[in-house]
């Protein structure tokens, strides 16, 4: 018998990223997921972002997405370097942008892995560096009036 990091499905498939996008129309849950289904994952991580009614102790109404060109092909470099520092069954990221509003899903990542510890620690990894490195601002507008711009993320 083959010990256990013999089987080539605990290592990282061969091409992990199954779907890197921003778009301007609502984010699906089941596509994420199903984008990063693979037999010999153990464990597969869920990110899910939505808009929350409140920020820095105001009430926020709404708020919009906005990215440079240049978003997409960033998120992709994120996701090729999560995908080689760990062993990365299939990885999906989706960020949306335009105007949003309460509850709406605003980013999605997905990893999945052989194990469970593999897929928290990528899918952290993922959403955090997506979040400081990809030019995409937020703009919120609060109840009271007043707005602001966000930076990345």
């Amino acid at each position: 018998m083959a010990a256990i990091d013999e089987h080539p499905g605990e290592h990282a498939a061969q091409d992990p990223i199954k779907l890197i996008a921003v778009r301007d129309t609502a984010l699906s849950l089941d596509e994420v997921f199903k984008a990063v289904g693979d037999d010999a994952a153990g464990g597969t991580a869920l990110f899910v972002g939505t808009v929350r009614n409140h920020d820095g102790g105001a009430d926020v109404a709404a708020l919009g997405y906005s990215c440079h060109p240049s978003a997409e092909a960033e998120m992709r470099r994120i996701a090729e370097k999560v995908a080689a520092e760990y062993p990365v069954r299939a990885l999906a990221a989706v960020h949306r942008i335009g105007d949003l509003g309460i509850g709406d899903l605003a980013v999605v990542v997905a990893v999945s892995c052989a194990h469970r510890a593999e897929a928290f620690e990528a899918s952290r990894k993922l959403i955090d560096d997506l979040k400081h490195e990809v030019p995409i601002w937020k703009h919120q507008r609060f109840s009271d009036g007043t707005d602001e711009w966000v930076g990345a993320c």
